[in-house]
């Protein structure tokens, strides 16, 4: 018996971690990262929960990755805290894997590079067949996986992009050559795009739309995309030598990434095209073109301290150009983004971004047509949606019925869900529990529902702490000190808090066969009832009780 687990990134776009479980071995299928929701205050990120995979270490024999996304080896610093284990993927990816065990001083890994056009990646008694096909980042992977048990094509992101600007296009002559290996029991594939008809455009446009903004710059012109999107970048790069501009890379992610890719060939540019600060800084802006990271305004990213006037560096000014070469799609970045942006006008800035649809921006996922292509080549005989959420599995599920399938061929999972195949036959499996895990500073998995509700609480209605001096058996001996923040101003609101004071005492003292713990539990349930009625509000109470 095989068991496909979907750990995670089911139905939040982002965290990808599937599972391949037989009874002797164990694969994962990337390692994503998530991103906290506006309900996760001082949460950093979100990573999967490893506990099944560290439960079942001794047959882990593998992680495969599809491509250099943040959400598909993101986690990896965090899972090699408790395991180890051979990453296999392609040259690109392995790259930026090199970079992100680096920033997080991970030294023991072995990275195994395979060539997506003509390798067979054999473990255990699996074989993983990789095939190009084209992304938002070069060396994007689907694979053909067979095991005696089944055969699968696993497709985590896609479209069926033929002029694919990184010159890396789905590659159809190989991935239908492998489907035709055999007959394939389960698709696995990406559905963030069921919604859209028709095929995904591809990027080659965006150069000639950048460019036609760029050049009726007369100052400093900047840009921004995903720190992987190598293709986009290599367009930047090509307006800048049209416009006979330098090009100056700002923010580590950016330089790291364009480097790596530069010595793969993948990104191409003149000796002295691309330039330091140090030596831009005796330039005329008007010479430059700043690709900067931070595309969705992240706070602390670069683009975030060049709008908010905080970077040491660099200072836009009034007639500047910035370019936002990203749509606000991962959970929860359209504020951020949108809140750089505001400033970046409000300075008097040329802005271009999503809402003022210049073309400066296509989706990595495949339309309805892309998917509906990918069910032609696989044929399968079941269907597992992923990469979406739980709208796009809907629709993912109403196009495989369109195609002539059946409903009861698709199994949606939601994360911790398996599906069980057994001599190529499908049903659904035993779940996996499962829970977010946070990252916050140095903090993995150490808060959870209730920190983050009374974070909440505490931003929006504020604290009273109240102090309150008892005898050893519960009897109040004073009246009782409120000290607020957060929820009134105390100079204004000295009335309400003298007069929450006085009616807390008498209550208090009405109160027989009492002990600390008992006057903690009174004063927090009368004063959330006073406050409540009063102002209309429910701050956080917070009692101490010192005996004497």
């Amino acid at each position: 018996m095989l068991r496909f687990i979907a750990l995670s990134g089911t139905i939040g776009v982002t965290e990808n971690l599937n599972v391949y479980e037989t009874e002797k071995d164990l694969i994962l299928l990337d390692c994503g990262i998530g991103f906290p929701d506006l309900e996760m205050p001082g949460v950093d990120l979100v990573i999967p929960d490893f506990s099944y995979v560290v439960k079942n270490k001794h047959k882990l024999k593998a992680i495969v990755l599809s491509q250099g996304h943040e959400d598909h080896i993101g986690s990896l610093p965090f899972l090699f805290r408790s395991v180890n284990a051979p990453i296999y993927c392609a040259p690109l990816v392995s790259e930026f894997v090199k970079l992100k065990f680096d920033d997080y001083g991970v030294k023991n890994y072995t990275i195994n590079v395979f060539n997506p056009e003509n390798t067979v990646v054999k473990i255990g008694d699996f074989a993983f067949y990789p095939f190009r096909v084209a992304h938002s980042v070069p060396d994007t992977c689907g694979f053909l996986v067979e095991h005696p048990e089944g055969r699968f094509m696993h497709v985590p992101e896609h479209k069926i992009d033929q002029k694919s600007v990184d010159g890396m296009p789905f590659d159809l002559i190989r991935a239908r050559e492998l489907a035709k290996r055999g007959k394939i029991d389960c698709l696995i594939s990406d559905c963030l795009g069921a919604n859209n008809p028709g095929f995904a455009p591809d990027s080659v446009a965006i150069e000639e739309n950048i460019y036609k903004i760029a050049k009726d710059a007369k100052q400093a012109i900047y840009m921004t995309a995903m720190s992987s999107a190598i293709g986009r970048f290599q367009q930047m790069i090509n307006v800048a030598g049209r416009l006979n501009r330098k090009v100056v890379l700002i923010g580590r992610s950016i330089q790291e990434k364009v480097n790596a890719a530069h010595l793969l060939g993948y990104i191409k540019f003149l000796p002295n095209q691309v330039i330091d600060y140090k030596k831009a800084s005796k330039m005329s802006p008007s010479h430059l073109v700043y690709i900067v990271a931070g595309c969705y305004g992240q706070v602390g990213s670069s683009v975030y301290r060049i709008a908010t006037d905080v970077d040491n560096r660099l200072t836009v000014v009034e007639g500047d150009t910035f370019v936002f070469s990203a749509n606000p799609a991962p959970p929860y970045s359209k504020e951020s983004q949108d809140f750089v942006i505001d400033e970046l006008v409000d300075k008097g800035v040329d802005v271009h971004y999503y809402d003022l649809n210049e073309g400066l921006h296509v989706s990595g996922h495949g339309y309805k047509e892309d998917i509906k292509m990918l069910f032609d080549i696989a044929k399968p005989s079941c269907f597992i949606p992923t990469g979406g959420t739980i709208k796009h599995m809907h629709s993912y599920e109403k196009l495989v019925i369109e195609t002539g399938r059946k409903k009861d061929q698709v199994f949606k999972l939601k994360p911790g869900e398996s599906v069980e195949f057994t001599n190529g036959k499908a049903r659904r499996g035993q779940k996996v529990r499962v829970k977010e895990v946070m990252v916050h500073g140095l903090g993995i998995g150490d808060i959870g529902k209730t920190v983050l509700e009374h974070r909440t609480l505490l931003g929006k209605e504020g604290m009273v702490v109240v102090a309150i001096k008892a005898s050893k058996k519960g009897r109040v001996l004073s009246k009782p000190q409120i000290v607020t923040r957060g929820f009134v101003f105390e100079g204004i609101s000295s009335g309400l808090l003298n007069d929450a004071v006085q009616r807390l005492s008498k209550y208090l003292n009405t109160l027989r066969n009492t002990d600390s713990k008992k006057l903690k539990q009174e004063t927090i349930k009368y004063l959330e009832a006073h406050f409540y009625q009063t102002t209309g509000r429910s701050p956080m109470i917070i009692p101490i009780v010192v005996e004497v």
